[in-house]
């Protein structure tokens, strides 16, 4: 004969259903990510921004190096920026012209230029700038409200944090890319320098004292 279950039992069976599934439905789910990685990710965006100079035999036109230099000042350049010279005269003067003013910067030009809207004419260079920028789209993310994780899932904010912070930090955001390239010299072949310049430098105390009379002549 079957077992039959009354109906107030058969209701607090329908009310824990229900339940579970406002827990885990309608609270913005469950984690899903069961691996150690996190799902947001630093996203590196790259502008161009570019001003047209008027060129001579001798580099620059007059007063052109000036309104180069005024714009790099509105620009802030710094260190991450990368300069490109477009020259269609190929005038190597022109290019040291503006790797003059780059220069005040720190800052050398890149080799060739990246593509940019419109035509430049003959007797008109032009410089681009290009600024990378660094930042996690989707952070902070609490998007799962659930403490229901049967799938032993990382939270869905998991590793906002650190790489919102690793994105904000990094001097050169194209770091995060293709990684700093090696300029051959290490950390401490740099920090040695001022440790060798002390080492080989002469002894204060070598050159002899001039003997000074006190007595008045």
């Amino acid at each position: 004969m079957p077992t039959q279950i009354a109906r107030p039992a058969r209701l607090a069976i329908g009310s824990l259903a229900l339940s579970l599934a406002l827990l885990v439905g309608g609270c913005g789910g469950m984690p899903t990510n069961r691996s150690m990685n996190s799902v947001h990710q630093p996203v590196v965006e790259r502008v161009n921004y570019t001003l047209d100079v008027r060129t001579g035999g001798t580099g620059l036109g007059s007063g052109e190096q000036g309104r180069l230099a005024g714009w790099f000042e509105a620009m802030g350049l710094k260190y991450g920026d990368r300069v490109f010279v477009d020259d269609p005269s190929g005038n190597p003067a022109v290019r040291s012209a503006v790797e003059a003013v780059a220069g005040r910067y720190g800052l050398v030009l890149a080799e060739g230029a990246p593509v940019t809207e419109g035509y430049v004419d003959t007797g008109i260079a032009r410089v681009v700038v290009t600024r990378s920028k660094a930042s996690v789209p989707g952070c902070p993310d609490w998007s799962a409200k659930s403490d229901f994780n049967p799938n032993n899932g990382l939270t869905s904010n998991y590793g906002c944090a650190t790489n919102a912070n690793l994105a904000a930090m990094v001097a050169n955001p194209e770091d995060l890319v293709h990684g700093a390239q090696n300029t051959g010299e290490t950390t401490v072949m740099s920090a040695s320098k001022a440790i060798e310049a002390y080492r080989n430098a002469a002894p204060t105390g070598g050159n002899t004292v001039s003997a000074t009379s006190t007595k008045g002549n």
